[in-house]
């Protein structure tokens, strides 16, 4: 891991400092459905506030591919960031993110005031990672404060362009990020289990391999499952399945061997005839299920198998869910190992990691996110970070200035 400036080692007083932060939320008809990662930056901005910096806020929100798309402006999240961070803080907002107006805006806020941009990507250059974009920003501060990890596995103009320009540092929940995962994975204390679900394998083939490196024990789940037990000869009815990945799940199960990593599959799994709320369903073994059968879930015994697997190793790595969380009742796998694994934690027999959106929905939903070592608020990036790659974001804090 690059070594990086840190936000308490910097100077701020009396500095224009950008802070690139990932604030894309769920909105619905105007309204934030789940505000964590607003919530998330507050540290980091009344920080900068409260010591008399002049914060200016850059993000993306959404995919509006460079075009101006009123449905995916930041003004709507300014009232949100103003609430979190206090009547003490005055937050202001300016319809641009480039441009005579946003110098003028920026000029006119006082130190200890907040200023937020608008949507980076109403430009395409920011994902081009443009360099005279990049310049453009730059000229609006003299510290560059990366608070966004969860997007710094993408080389942009805001996240690698800026940080060539400027003095740069790890906000604090960058900061958290970097030092939980170095903590906890790259000095990881065996054996280690790797629970990977989610729908594709195709995503995920870079993750598995590193992983068979890794791991003393894989657990393929989810519809992920589906791909290696077709590879392996079961019939599986209508379940989601990537059939052309038949050899390449081979492949990673040959993989495996060689690196004495064992990969667990589910043998037995709760089916349906329909993907709906509270279908009729059954649990069958892997060698019973029907040609208009859809695999949704793990079944108990596949289960308890891989909560009895856990308590021989030290720490737990999870990415996605073992089957259909989402919609009632294919949860129960998910949320079963969830609460095995907490308890684990608890009783200070496992170091867990979880990240990415779906397996930290899944523990969110039965209240234990409080119960695991750590997790990651990142999806793309805390893959990338798992598959040993490097992260663009990360190395442009690179020590150099």
């Amino acid at each position: 891991m690059p070594k990086f400036n840190r936000l308490k080692d910097c100077v701020v007083t009396n500095k224009n400092v950008i802070v690139r932060v990932d604030i894309n939320v769920p909105l619905k008809n105007g309204i934030i459905e789940d505000d964590t990662r607003i919530k998330a930056i507050i540290p980091t901005l009344k920080y900068l506030a409260e010591n008399k910096a002049k914060v200016i806020v850059i993000s993306h929100f959404g995919r509006p591919e460079g075009k101006f798309e009123p449905s995916m402006s930041i003004s709507q999240l300014v009232k949100r960031v103003q609430n979190l961070l206090g009547s003490s803080i005055n937050v202001k907002f300016v319809d641009d993110c480039i441009g005579e107006k946003v110098k003028k805006a920026v000029e006119s806020t006082n130190y200890g005031e907040v200023i937020m941009l608008e949507n980076l990507r109403f430009y395409k250059q920011e994902t081009k990672n443009d360099p005279e974009f990049s310049r453009e920003l730059a000229s609006l501060g003299n510290l560059y404060v990366n608070d966004a990890f969860s997007c710094s596995h993408r080389s942009h103009a805001s996240i690698t362009g800026i940080p060539a320009i400027l003095k740069s540092c790890a906000g604090f929940l960058m900061e958290e990020e970097l030092d939980g995962l170095t903590n906890h994975l790259e000095n990881a204390k065996k054996p280690i289990m790797a629970v990977v679900g989610g729908a594709k394998v195709s995503t995920k083939l870079d993750l598995l391999n590193s992983l068979s490196s890794k791991a003393n024990t894989i657990v393929v789940g989810g519809g992920m499952a589906n791909t290696f037990l077709y590879a392996l000869g079961k019939n599986i009815g209508k379940s989601l399945c990537e059939k052309d990945l038949k050899d390449t799940a081979l492949q990673i199960i040959e993989n495996a061997k060689k690196n004495n990593c064992q990969i667990l599959l589910p043998f037995d799994v709760v089916v349906a005839k329909k993907f709906e709320q509270n279908a009729e369903c059954k649990t069958v073994l892997v060698d019973e299920i029907a040609d208009d059968d859809m695999i949704l879930d793990i079944g108990n015994s596949s289960s308890t198998k891989i909560a009895e697997e856990l308590t021989k190793h030290k720490t737990l790595v999870w990415n996605g869910p073992l089957g259909a969380f989402e919609i009632k009742p294919f949860n129960i796998g998910t949320e079963s190992f969830a609460k095995t694994a907490a308890k684990l934690t608890a009783d200070g027999n496992l170091i867990s990691v979880s990240g990415g959106g779906d397996s930290v929905a899944a523990i969110n939903s039965v209240g234990l996110a409080d119960k695991f070592t750590y997790i990651s608020t990142a999806g793309g990036a805390f893959l990338e970070w798992l598959e040993g790659k490097d992260l663009p974001g990360v190395a442009a804090l690179d020590i150099k200035n």
